[in-house]
């Protein structure tokens, strides 16, 4: 990207006169000057070289009455999905920046270029060739903050010379689920984490870590080649500020100790007398193997570093906000060890999950883990930080089964459930009922305080749930009822199963399984054991869940039995689907037989 067009050149210019100017505002140039009627060309012997022409010379500099226009020299075949937009605002959030560029559709990367202009360069990558023609024609020239946009292409070495789009061709992607359309999710390094390091800072801070007209925050952005989100306008009034940190594990350290060294500074300079201790998020999901079985691993990593540790009590969480807060007391010295350990632990646990849910994804064809909005967008980066976008009801992390705390919800029907998701008069999804068996001691922790955790559950998915009493004193096992359609089955024993996690009523390294009861017709439950219990062994060997249709059951006042399902969340999943859409198949075929007019069959009567 070293080779320059130079546009808007008056007739009478020449060499010469290029040569002036280069010279005068001491721009390197690796070659003579190619001077066409209105236009030139130049090559400059480095990116560096390139982008000063570009922010000096272009919109800035006359020649015989004509204002210059420098941008990179693009030739036709490379003019593709890349492009790069500078003069963006130097104060500018990167949510504002995600939220404008993803107007004109999926951003695979965006990389900061570092400059040595007041104002941010971007290199931005679209899926298609008109997405990103579509962004230059919009964003060109449009003001923001007082600052005129520039945008121009940069050359596609990957760009298909012909043919169809290639967006499916390139092979971003190939090792991990498909990006989404936020520029911060490629803007990284490769081997930067899935976790970024979330901190909080008191309010009265926050200007200092800014800095003048936002100097030292770009500095800091710059030196660790960071990502850095400082989420000012959460929590009007409040005391503490989070902070987001995307970068590799090292640059994430590195940025957190320049922080707290700029926060001791100005609590030296305003006089400010109280302990300023390093606090970092980490999502409850995470926090129980941090902390490890009886507490061994925050221990030793307390005595290893010769730090305090404390994390805040589960009684802060809910539904919508599922982060705990880790405070770390000692010297900058001391605490910046101990931050490297505790994100090496939830990093570790985060890893774990991912490869959890990778295999057990398997299991469900087709299953579109981003679609899920249940774990992040792409595996090389995060989705939209989790205190910037999730609205209520956005969290359903499931540590179990690998979900991640930093999703939100997602166009589940797409994917996941099949055509017995529907109804025949294909209209609203029908409601479903499952029993969902929890053990006895769980109990507390499904309701929550004062009943206010099953209150936010029911909310958030959208569906019915209630306990059903316990059957006798001694009993090992409660129901939760769950009335709902298909998504909303899906939310609620998803976050079911990851509270028993988070709780520790499993192991660290035991996986959560449950045991799921539905009822179906007792007409149709042959159709679900097969012929020679076929159907079963193969539901069975599809979803690795433990499918039961108890022989010799007496039919309710419904005229429906009982099919057991055990196994861990996405067994249960696939099997309660599949199961669902026997039963569909049944219904339809009967409606075809049914003379008109006929009247379903009716239950038994005891």
């Amino acid at each position: 990207m070293n080779k320059l067009y130079i546009g808007n050149v008056s007739a009478e210019a020449s060499e010469e006169d290029f040569e002036t100017i280069f010279e005068q505002w001491k721009i390197p140039h690796s070659g003579p000057f190619l001077v066409k009627t209105g236009y030139a060309f130049v090559d400059c012997p480095d990116e560096k070289a390139a982008m000063r022409a570009i922010d000096v010379l272009s919109g800035k500099v006359e020649l015989h009455g004509k204002v210059l226009e420098v941008e990179h020299s693009v030739p036709k075949r490379q003019r593709s999905c890349k492009l790069q937009i500078r003069n963006i605002p130097p104060h500018m959030q990167w949510e504002v920046l995600d939220s404008m560029l993803a107007q004109y559709g999926a951003v695979e990367s965006c990389e900061q270029v570092n400059t040595d202009t007041e104002t941010a360069v971007v290199n931005v990558r679209y899926a298609a060739k008109d997405q990103a023609r579509l962004a230059m024609e919009k964003l060109n020239g449009s003001m923001m903050e007082n600052y005129a946009l520039k945008v121009s292409y940069i050359p596609d070495e990957t760009a298909a010379p012909e043919g169809p789009s290639a967006g499916g061709r390139r092979g971003f992607n190939a090792r991990g689920p498909p990006r989404s359309g936020s520029p911060g999710l490629g803007a990284r390094p490769k081997m930067q984490s899935d976790i970024p390091l979330r901190m909080l800072v008191p309010t009265q801070f926050v200007g200092a870590i800014i800095g003048k007209e936002g100097a030292t925050i770009r500095n800091i952005t710059k030196q660790t080649h960071s990502k850095i989100d400082i989420h000012r306008k959460e929590n009007a009034g409040a005391a503490e500020k989070p902070i987001t940190i995307h970068s590799t594990p090292e640059g994430c350290s590195k940025a957190c100790r320049t922080i707290m060294e700029i926060m001791q500074k100005e609590a030296l300079d305003t006089k400010f007398t109280e302990e300023i201790p390093l606090k970092i998020l980490a999502h409850n999901n995470f926090v129980g193997r941090l902390i490890g079985k009886e507490g061994r691993n925050l221990k030793k990593i307390e005595q290893d570093t010769g730090t305090k540790i404390t994390i805040s009590p589960l009684q802060d969480l809910t539904l919508y906000n599922p982060e705990r807060t880790i405070t770390v007391k000692g010297s900058i010295e001391v605490c910046s060890r101990a931050e490297e350990e505790v994100m090496k632990k939830i990093r570790e646990s985060h890893e774990s999950d991912m490869a959890a849910m990778n295999l057990q994804s398997n299991l469900i064809p087709g299953l579109n883990l981003n679609a899920l909005g249940l774990f992040p967008s792409g595996a090389s980066g995060m989705g939209p930080s989790m205190s910037s976008v999730p609205p209520p009801g956005a969290h359903g992390g499931c540590a179990s089964f690998g979900c991640s705390p930093y999703g939100g919800e997602g166009p589940f029907w797409a994917s996941m459930l099949s055509a017995s998701s529907q109804p025949l008069s294909q209209g609203q999804p029908e409601s479903e009922t499952v029993h969902l068996f929890i053990p006895a001691l769980a109990v507390g922790a499904i309701i929550g305080k004062q009943g206010q955790h099953i209150k936010q559950l029911s909310h958030f998915a959208g569906a019915s749930i209630k306990i059903a009493p316990a059957e006798g004193m001694d009993a090992k096992q409660r129901m939760v009822i769950i009335v709902g359609p298909p998504e909303a089955q899906f939310k609620a024993q998803c976050r079911i199963f990851g509270k028993l996690k988070e709780e520790n009523f499993f192991g660290p390294k035991e996986e959560v399984k449950l045991e799921a009861h539905i009822k179906v017709p007792s007409f149709a439950a042959g159709r679900v054991i097969g012929k020679g219990g076929k159907t079963v062994n193969e539901l069975q060997n599809l979803t690795c869940a433990e499918v039961v249709v108890p022989r010799d059951q007496t039919p309710d006042e419904n005229d429906q039995v009982i099919v057991k399902i055990s196994g861990h969340f996405f067994a249960c999943q696939l099997a309660q689907r599949k199961i669902q859409e026997i039963l569909a198949q049944v219904r339809r075929q009967q409606q075809l037989k049914a003379p008109p007019g006929a009247q379903p069959p009716m239950p038994r009567r005891k």
